[in-house]
């Protein structure tokens, strides 16, 4: 009886094609902050004037860049999951799919883990930093956990539709 009433409180603009229902803005809002790295860097190659000025400028040591992009690996292989979220792919993303919420969690380690060693060892980043990023992550792992959406999210797939 409860899971006939889990979709009530959204409306037909919160569902996709597939009625399925989309996803929720925390889970890009995550994405974003794990990629962080891989937006500046597509956001320096559009800017035609000098494409390092950016990187430099949010990144002022390079290997912060680096660090960057390989802390958000694990995030462009959830977007990728996110993008191939159709009711025809392959099994293996089906699978992938219901261990989201993993992924999305170690990615948030890892980009934590990243940073304590550019902090500790390479002596790159702030304290202020390192603690605004303990904070951040805290609170997207406790969005996944708490969040009826993304439960919801995570819990469907999309299935083909019959033809009406």
């Amino acid at each position: 009886m409860q899971r006939k009433h889990e979709y009530a409180e959204y409306s037909l603009k919160d569902f996709n094609k597939y009625d399925c229902l989309k996803l929720s803005l925390g889970i890009y809002a995550l994405l974003a902050f794990v990629c962080r790295g891989y937006i500046i860097w597509i956001v320096s190659i559009s800017n035609m004037q000098n494409r390092t000025d950016t990187i430099a400028f949010v990144f002022p040591d390079p290997k912060l860049f680096y660090l960057s992009l390989l802390s958000g690996a694990l995030g462009l292989f959830v977007i990728l999951l996110i993008s191939l979220r159709k009711p025809e792919t392959y099994d293996w993303v089906k699978d992938a799919w219901q261990h989201v919420r993993k992924f999305l969690l170690v990615s948030l380690a890892f980009d934590l883990i990243v940073s304590f060693i550019g902090y500790w060892y390479f002596d790159l980043l702030s304290l202020q930093w390192l603690v605004i990023q303990i904070t951040i992550t805290i609170l997207f792992s406790v969005l996944l956990y708490t969040n009826k959406r993304i439960k919801l999210n995570i819990r469907e797939f999309p299935e083909k539709l019959a033809e009406e």
